[in-house]
């Protein structure tokens, strides 16, 4: 690895850390009242509030957010002007990350049903999504900028 990877790739974990407890905190706010939470749910749109239902919506917008962060942070000479490439990058890695969340729903529903879990569960499973998101974001955005 370059000294440039690893100075992206430790840049990212920290960034995935901090995104990790900030929305693991928020979240621990949403579910901290309730007995249990449901992982998912044996049906494609519900009424109730489910774990990987937040993750996905979580997870969509982080992408789209942390890209714009990542874009308007970075000061290079190589930057690219915003329209086209990172308006298109911005989709790119939001629809990634909506289909990824979605998929792993999908699998997990598939494989293990409705299976309901304790909030703090639920706040380590939201902050692991957030950590993965965010580090993932923040190092496919900032190598696309800086290899230009």
């Amino acid at each position: 690895m370059t000294t440039n990877t690893e100075h992206l790739m430790k840049g990212a974990l920290v960034g995935g850390v901090i995104n990790a407890i900030i929305n693991g905190a928020i979240n621990w706010f949403q579910v901290k009242g309730k007995t249990e939470i449901f992982i998912t749910v044996d049906a494609i749109s519900n009424s109730v509030h489910t774990v990987l239902g937040g993750a996905v919506i979580l997870a969509t917008s982080l992408a789209a957010i942390l890209t714009l962060i990542s874009y308007f942070s970075v000061k290079s000479p190589k930057k690219p002007p915003f329209y086209p490439k990172m308006l298109l990058l911005t989709l790119r890695n939001t629809f990634f990350a909506f289909g990824v969340m979605v998929t792993l729903s999908i699998i997990i529903q598939r494989i293990a049903g409705s299976v309901a879990v304790s909030p703090i569960t639920s706040v380590l499973i939201v902050a692991l999504v957030a950590g993965v998101v965010a580090g993932m974001v923040d190092y496919m955005t900032k190598k696309e900028l800086l290899s230009q």
